[in-house]
């Protein structure tokens, strides 16, 4: 083999940590980070959450404080969050058995499939927001 056809394959390799900013992903990524970003965020408070709901269930005092608690802006900022980790990670887990069963697995399919998780589970976020800040 010649060495002007050695030259001329593309090299791959790993990118360096100062490229990141510059690097752009195709959607189908960065969906796929958010869902394990989601499902981080979901794991590490699930002690919090569960705390939380033992003490709901123990008196209607309890209950009572919990949701005057839960009245603020700012928790209910972290209830969205929540919201939002659970409903986008259950969108992008069923994308994913979608593609388990071989489903949109090409380029157009998968970048379809990932605009959908983010649409779904972003405006199922609105609908809860909007229900949390009281507009109905």
């Amino acid at each position: 083999m010649s060495e002007a056809a050695k030259k001329s394959r593309p090299q791959f390799s790993n990118i360096h940590v100062t490229q990141l900013m510059h690097y752009r992903l195709p959607l189908a990524g960065v969906v796929s980070i958010l869902h394990r970003i989601s499902g981080a965020l979901m794991f590490l408070l699930l002690p919090f959450v569960l705390y939380l709901l033992e003490r709901s269930i123990t008196s209607e005092i309890s209950f009572d404080y919990l949701r005057g608690f839960a009245s603020q802006w700012y928790i209910k900022l972290i209830i969205l969050a929540l919201s939002w980790a659970y409903l986008h990670h259950f969108a992008a887990g069923i994308r994913h058995l979608f593609m388990d069963m071989h489903m949109g697995l090409s380029k157009e399919g998968s970048r379809y499939s990932a605009a959908s998780v983010l649409a779904i589970s972003l405006f199922l976020t609105l609908v809860v927001a909007l229900k949390l800040f009281g507009a109905f």
